[in-house]
């Protein structure tokens, strides 16, 4: 009886050591660290922004982030810093090139609007970006997935449709026409982040891009966030849309609602 207790106490005290060991892991405050890289392609200059956490050692899944139709401001950066903090390395690609920022609407337009008239400039721009986040020691480059935002949601649909080797793609309140979708090219597994009374994307779109993921027997799923319209992930949204006379409009539940919908889809889509 005796050994039984004395057994019993010794297992009782390994378990709590593991315990205590796997809450001091989780507790390190990371160490993020951040770059601004450059990239080329077709004559072009980027300025992309790389995160991660320089106290995580070996490879980790690497995640591409597109930026909303105004450009690399700090909204995706600090989405990469996120990212980074969840264990990822990160990297907010510059679509538009040499960094170019839209002051208003019609700006944000005229730099958008080519990549929706030509989707191999798109996929020329994000194949950029993506042997740029390849060559990071940290990635592994088995397990890689595209985010994007309004336009960049756009952009991260329309990527794996066009055959990107992608886990996966995350769309929050983004586009959703585009290129068709073909079995014999989309690799990637999606997500759909959308708001239930987006004024730019109706659910008439909704329901049509799932249809054509459905036909395909493409991995798929969908979330709707009642009340949340465009851009309701951003903070600044509110404020911008008020200054330009745009429904578009900040909401915490749905930011947070999404956002943790996009890391459950991480943990089922990136393999050990």
């Amino acid at each position: 009886m005796k050994n039984k207790i004395f057994y019993k106490s010794i297992l009782i005290c390994i378990i709590m050591l593991s315990s205590s060991s796997i809450d001091m892991k989780a507790g390190v405050t990371p160490n993020i660290k951040e770059e601004v890289v450059t990239y080329t392609a077709g004559g072009v200059t980027f300025k992309g922004f790389v995160a991660y956490d320089a106290n995580i050692t070996g490879k980790r899944p690497a995640i591409l982030i597109v930026h909303e139709w105004w450009g690399l401001n700090d909204y995706p950066k600090m989405r990469a810093r996120k990212l980074a903090e969840l264990g990822y390395i990160a990297m907010a690609a510059d679509v538009f090139g040499d960094g170019k920022i839209a002051a208003n609407p019609t700006e944000a337009q005229e730099l958008a609007t080519p990549f929706y008239k030509d989707p191999s400039l798109l996929k020329a721009r994000m194949d950029a970006a993506l042997i740029k986040i390849k060559e990071y020691k940290q990635t592994d480059t088995e397990n890689i997935a595209v985010i994007g935002y309004c336009f960049g949601g756009y952009v991260a649909l329309n990527y794996a449709k066009l055959g990107a080797d992608l886990k996966g793609v995350v769309s929050f309140h983004g586009g959703l026409g585009g290129v068709p979708v073909e079995k014999t090219l989309l690799k990637a597994k999606v997500l759909v982040c959308h708001g239930a009374i987006d004024k730019f994307v109706s659910q008439k779109d909704v329901e049509s891009l799932k249809q054509k993921l459905d036909s395909i027997g493409a991995d798929n799923t969908f979330k709707i966030y009642a009340n949340a319209i465009h851009a309701f992930t951003n903070p600044d949204a509110t404020a911008t849309g008020k200054k330009f006379n745009m429904p578009i409009e900040y909401n915490a539940d749905a930011d947070r609602d999404s956002w943790n919908d996009m890391k459950m889809f991480f943990s089922k889509i990136f393999t050990k």
